[in-house]
């Protein structure tokens, strides 16, 4: 997820359209003509060579081939050799990735599963095309446009494909729905479905306060908006203290990072500056009108946090307006540019470092043209006992960066939080790993919502459903259903992990019935990280 967009900024746009190949230049296509067949392979000066290259192939070539492949791969590979957040994104694939970071896109409102090679419906979301139709959780689709849709080539890519498009044209599906003989037809008129930033926002009462808790789960074009409204809205409850969750934000768009961290800092506050060799020195800094700027915080971080989410971060910890709680982040401190190109295909390209108010860069280390060892980072990192002991975390950057208060910080290799917390794997077991790893639990939970769905509709809060499903004491049904799966029954292990499976699945089937509205607020209560940062801020 998620999650491998990074955030832009407005630049000067650098011109490497020459190095794409999206088209042989004018000079080229002039050079070209004057080739002869004896000097066809002939010395070439090293000016656009690349181009100059494209049009010897598409001249002399012994066989006839396809150029725009051609310069597509040429394109990708030149972009792969340098760091590995500068991307090559193909025309096809465009708009799906913009749209992760849009504030709506166009399509028929559902979120979605695919289990058992079939694509069903998880649910439905609230005043979209589908919900103005009677699509219904659990629903599963089987033909879209009269063509089959199912079986092993059905994917989340070729799923979003089928039903996003452009806004009020029409797509038809074939459902299957419980207790119904035959298929149902719905044909759905496409239409703007929100994606939202706040995945959700709740408080956590306590004997002395209530915590405002807001999880922002990616840096989009309407994230401070959501993000202010939600901090509004717990403040109207009685929140006068605050968890911000981070984690698992891969990051998007710089100035909402910055926008919201406006929101906690005094005047004059450095928030961030970048800088590039082709790229003036820029710096973010605070105005003032904050409206948060004397309430207590604490912002939540792990390993998959990163880029906005980092800048956001760096700047609370290094101004000390905030504590950190969690895990090291990812360490991204590369700044993209998005150019376009006539054909519909753009690239990313890394235009400078962005730099915390204390001076670091968070970027971790990485070799040019090497992204696949970039990629195993993280792998690494678990291996080396990171997620569970600080003592096992070393930074790049042995140089020291203070905050304002003069508390040391390192840079190099992410935000280290304040307090860290390791990852508790008591009651871990090889069984809960295995049912865990390929996704029986959710798989169990999305099953018993439809065999249950009305009695569970019957729930309106997240408390009173949980206390129906630990009454119902589904435990042996999952036990059953995953050894239909192929997994044999432990008993001591799956005692150990009881209590893993039971807050896992139980939220997973809330989330079936009340969205992420409800799963947030049981799932976080017994959260090692969320329990730390409540202990926190009720000193």
């Amino acid at each position: 997820m998620k999650k491998y967009l990074f955030p832009t900024l407005t630049i000067v746009c650098l011109i490497i359209g020459f190095l794409i190949g999206n088209a042989v230049s004018n000079q080229a296509n002039a050079q070209r003509a004057n080739i002869q067949s004896n000097r066809l392979f002939g010395y070439t000066t090293s000016f656009d060579k690349i181009d100059q290259i494209l049009g010897i192939i598409e001249t002399g070539y012994v066989d006839a081939i396809n150029m725009d492949s051609i310069r597509e791969e040429v394109a990708k590979e030149i972009i792969k050799s340098l760091d590995p957040h500068s991307a090559y994104i193909p025309k096809e694939d465009l708009e799906m990735v913009n749209s992760e970071l849009s504030a709506s896109f166009s399509g028929i409102g559902i979120q979605f599963s695919i289990q058992n090679d079939t694509v069903q419906v998880v649910s439905v979301i609230s005043g979209g095309p589908s919900e103005g139709i009677g699509i219904l959780a659990g629903d599963k689709i089987v033909t879209v446009n009269d063509t089959a849709f199912t079986g092993k080539t059905i994917s989340n890519e070729r799923v979003m494909h089928a039903l996003r498009g452009p806004k009020n044209t029409l797509v038809t599906l074939g459902i299957v729905r419980n207790g119904q003989p035959e298929e149902l037809k719905f044909t759905i008129t496409r239409g703007d479905i929100p994606v939202h930033s706040v995945d959700a926002k709740f408080i956590i009462p306590t004997s002395k306060s209530k915590i405002g808790f807001v999880r922002v789960s990616r840096f989009a074009e309407n994230t401070y908006n959501e993000f202010i409204t939600a901090l509004s809205e717990l403040k109207s409850q009685g929140a006068n203290t605050y968890i911000i969750d981070l984690r698992e934000n891969s990051g998007g768009y710089m100035d909402q990072a910055i926008r919201m961290a406006n929101e906690f800092l005094n005047r004059g506050d450095m928030i961030v500056y970048s800088e590039g060799r082709a790229y003036s020195r820029y710096e973010a800094k605070a105005n003032g009108t904050g409206r948060f700027q004397n309430e207590k915080i604490v912002v939540l971080i792990d390993n998959f946090s990163a880029s906005a989410s980092e800048i956001f971060a760096g700047a609370m910890q290094d101004n000390d307006r905030a504590t950190i709680i969690g895990r090291r982040s990812f360490g991204k401190g590369l700044v993209q540019q998005q150019i376009p190109f006539e054909d519909g295909s753009a690239i990313r390209l890394t235009v400078a470092r962005y730099f915390t108010p204390s001076g670091r860069c968070i970027q971790k280390p990485y070799k040019m043209g090497e992204q696949d060892d970039y990629a195993q980072d993280l792998l690494d990192r678990f291996e080396h006992g990171e997620f569970f002991s600080a003592d096992s975390i070393h930074f790049a950057d042995t140089t020291a960066y203070y905050t304002k208060n003069g508390r040391k910080v390192m840079g190099g290799g992410g935000i280290m939080p304040d307090i860290f917390v390791g990852r508790d794997t008591s009651l871990y077991t090889p069984y809960f790993n295995i049912v865990s790893n390929r996704a029986y639990t959710y798989q169990f939970a999305y099953q018993y919502t439809n065999k249950h769905r009305a009695e569970l509709n019957k729930y309106k809060d997240w408390q009173s459903l949980e206390k129906h499903l630990l009454k119902a004491n589904w435990l042996n049904e999952f036990v059953a259903f995953a050894k239909e799966k192929g997994v044999e029954p432990n008993e001591e292990q799956i005692a150990i992990s009881r209590p893993l499976l039971i807050r896992i699945v139980n939220a997973y089937i809330v989330r079936n019935i009340l969205n992420d509205e409800g799963f947030y607020p049981l799932f976080e209560r017994d959260d090692d990280i969320t329990k730390k940062a409540v202990e926190e801020l009720t000193k």
